[in-house]
């Protein structure tokens, strides 16, 4: 018997979920941001930035 013409029946493959930022790598990041932009402020100000005219 030619089994090509049957239709098999298969579950569907499960969908990986994606992958989320627990809260704690999320907190943790936020406080790097946070830093980083306090240092990079600093360090404009501290070489960049023009001296006032006195």
């Amino acid at each position: 018997m030619n089994d090509d013409n049957i239709v098999k029946f298969q579950r569907p493959k499960p969908k990986k979920q994606p992958r989320t930022i627990t809260p704690a790598v999320r907190k943790a990041f936020i406080w790097l941001a946070a830093t980083a932009a306090v240092l990079l402020v600093w360090a404009y100000y501290q070489y960049f930035a023009v001296p006032p005219v006195q």
